[in-house]
């Protein structure tokens, strides 16, 4: 079996699945994980919960909540569940009293399963709801709020009363579209107009970890292992070189108008958060902000500036306001389900087995959503971006033996675009970093055992 085709492929969509909170992110739903230490080797607390951020009419719906305990010193791998309880505090909307649910265990999964069912006048209600739960563990003492933010960023959950149903049916593997033009390329190597490349834990490369595209078809790639930007711009066949006080970690990256780079590293040195480094168009450092989660696996521009998706929270938290850093309190306080989008709005994502939920969301609450489903297994959703009034999703389809990416561009009747393209993953990039949407173009991020290009795919849309 060729070494990019599924086993490595399952892998990777199911850690997109942390990115659909994002979309998102990633990721297209997420399963989170929150640790409550009492202290640094005391015992600890950790549960994993899958959030159900869009609903449907009639829909049951139930927390589900997986609860475990990690020992102290003398026992450092912990047990595999614990004694635990919790209560969900839930509402109508968001705003307004909590109403209080206790956890009860669930006898019938396995072991450590809790489970709240939200009631029927609260799941039912046309604004949605929103909750968050404090979990305790009388094995040790240990408790945690699950989002971190508790009250004051609660995970919301929207209701979808007027989606479109998109069936996509079974995926044609092998017709794949060319790409309209390939704007960068570089092959590896150490040299001026090279990408590195480093092998990575699970002997799988890792280059050019991540790009972005500015609205003028600037493509900007992030060259790790040499430690700098490579900006290839429109019609230059060779790129201009901006060296970077990074660490050469694997990261992702985001750009704001002004040209600021906001670079989400996946590296952390031990006990400690990921880093946000920030630096301007030429590369001089600007500072760094430490993420409020110990993990995080997207960095996008909101409206006022970044937002990372942070986990266990699985949530989108600002990192900076206008240019200004953000302490971790105040990150936590803005936790929210949707991605920020620059120009308003937010995104909301769940994918939940062959099925995506998305919705473009307003001030007012849902504007649009769709229901996509496959009878071709999809994984991660890679972008979902709006595009006007439609919207650009671009989602990994796959079996044992083969996959590719899915892009569709949505409307309020169904289909508007919809083709597919190569995975062309030879090397490891970012989890969420692959593809990327400029004007009316789809850009992919795209690597072969020759070198790194990107390529750019018009939707032809007015």
């Amino acid at each position: 079996m060729d070494r990019t085709r599924i086993p490595r492929r399952a892998l990777a969509g199911i850690a997109g699945l942390l990115a659909g909170v994002a979309a998102g992110t990633v990721v297209a739903g997420a399963a989170v994980a929150h640790r409550a230490a009492t202290g640094a080797l005391e015992a600890q607390i950790e549960a994993t919960h899958l959030p159900p951020l869009l609903t449907t009419p009639g829909e049951q719906v139930e927390l589900r909540y997986d609860i475990y305990c990690l020992g102290g010193e003398d026992d450092p791998e912990g047990t595999p569940a614990c004694d635990a309880d919790g209560t969900v505090f839930v509402r109508a909307g968001n705003s307004g009293p909590f109403r209080e649910v206790p956890l009860s265990l669930d006898a019938a999964a396995p072991e450590g399963r809790y489970v709240a069912r939200v009631p029927e006048a609260i799941a039912g209600s046309p604004s949605g709801f929103s909750y968050y739960t404090v979990l305790r563990s009388a094995t040790s003492g240990a408790s945690l709020n699950l989002p971190a933010g508790g009250a004051a960023a609660p995970q919301r959950s929207l209701r979808l009363e007027r989606s479109v149903d998109v069936q996509l049916g079974a995926h044609r593997f092998g017709a794949t579209r060319v790409a309209d033009s390939r704007v960068a390329e570089a092959a590896w190597g150490d040299g001026p107009d090279d990408v590195g490349l480093e092998q990575g834990r699970n002997l799988t490369p890792i280059g050019g970890s991540t790009f972005d595209v500015e609205q003028g078809g600037t493509v900007t790639v992030l060259d790790e292992a040499n430690k700098r930007l490579l900006r290839w711009r429109p019609d230059a066949p060779e790129p201009v070189r901006v060296p970077l006080g990074s660490d050469g970690a694997l990261a992702d990256m985001a750009l704001a108008a002004d040209g600021t780079v906001y670079l989400l590293e996946s590296a952390s040195t031990p006990g400690a958060s990921p880093l946000v480094r920030i630096f301007g168009a030429d590369g001089a450092a600007k500072g760094t902000v430490e993420v409020a989660e110990r993990t995080a696996s997207q960095i996008r521009m909101g409206p006022r500036g970044p937002f990372v998706l942070q986990h266990p929270s699985g949530q989108w938290m600002p990192i900076a306001d206008a240019g200004s850093p953000l302490a971790v309190q105040t990150q936590r306080q803005g936790g929210r389900a949707g991605r920020p989008l620059p120009g308003g709005g937010e995104v909301v994502l769940l994918r939940r087995g062959a099925e995506i939920r998305a919705a473009l969301v307003g001030a007012g609450g849902v504007r649009r959503s769709w229901r996509i489903s496959s009878e071709t297994p999809l994984a991660e959703v890679q972008l979902a971006e709006p595009l006007g009034n439609r919207l650009l999703l671009v989602a990994r389809v796959y079996t044992d033996d083969e996959d590719e990416f899915l892009v569709l561009l949505l409307d309020q009747s169904g289909i508007v675009r919809r083709f597919a393209v190569e995975a062309a993953d030879w090397a490891e990039t970012a989890p969420l970093a692959r593809f990327r949407l400029a004007g009316s173009s789809v850009y992919q991020l795209g690597s072969s055992p020759a070198g790194l290009f990107v390529d750019r795919f018009d939707l032809e849309v007015k």
